[in-house]
C-alpha cells in the first residue's frame, strides 16, 4: 500500500492541530514544525477545511484549529479526505484468482486500524511535549 506525500503531510498537520488543544495554530508555525513546505500546507489545511476536520480564521489571531474533539476524529478520516475513494481491486487470470480476495482483506485490516486509531491517540502515544 502506497500513501501518497498529501496524505502523511495532512497526518502530521492533523496530529499537530490535535495536540495544539484547540489553540489556533497559524499555516507558517504548523509547516514548520512538521516540515511541510508552506504552500502544500496551505492547500492541505483548505481542503481539511472544506471536508468539516478543520476550522480556519483570518488576521491576527487567526489560525487553525479542528473543527471536532480529536477524539471524534480517525486517521481514516484524514486519509479519505486527501486520497479519496479507493480503486476497484484488479482481478487476476487463472491460479493467481485468490490473490484478489487477499488484497481485498488487506485493504479491510488497514481500514479497519485507520477506524480504529484517533488524532487523541497519536497524541497520547506521542513522546515528549508536543511541538506545536
Amino acid at each position: 500500500m502506497r500513501i501518497s506525500a498529501r496524505t502523511h503531510y495532512a497526518l502530521r498537520a492533523a496530529v499537530a492541530l490535535a495536540a495544539a488543544r484547540q489553540e489556533p495554530v497559524t499555516c507558517a508555525k504548523l509547516a514548520a514544525a512538521q516540515d511541510i513546505p508552506r504552500r502544500f500546507c496551505e492547500n492541505i489545511l483548505q481542503q481539511l477545511r472544506r471536508a468539516g476536520l478543520v476550522t480556519g480564521q483570518r488576521g491576527p489571531d487567526g489560525g487553525y484549529w479542528l473543527a471536532r474533539p480529536p477524539e471524534k476524529i480517525t486517521l481514516a478520516d484524514v486519509v479519505q479526505v486527501t486520497e479519496g475513494g479507493e480503486p476497484e481491486i484488479e482481478r487476476f487470470p487463472g491460479v493467481a484468482a485468490p490473490l484478489a480476495d487477499i488484497w481485498t482483506e488487506m485493504r479491510e485490516h488497514r481500514n479497519a486500524l485507520l477506524s480504529e486509531v484517533t488524532l487523541a491517540d497519536v497524541v497520547t502515544s506521542a513522546a515528549g511535549p508536543p511541538s506545536v
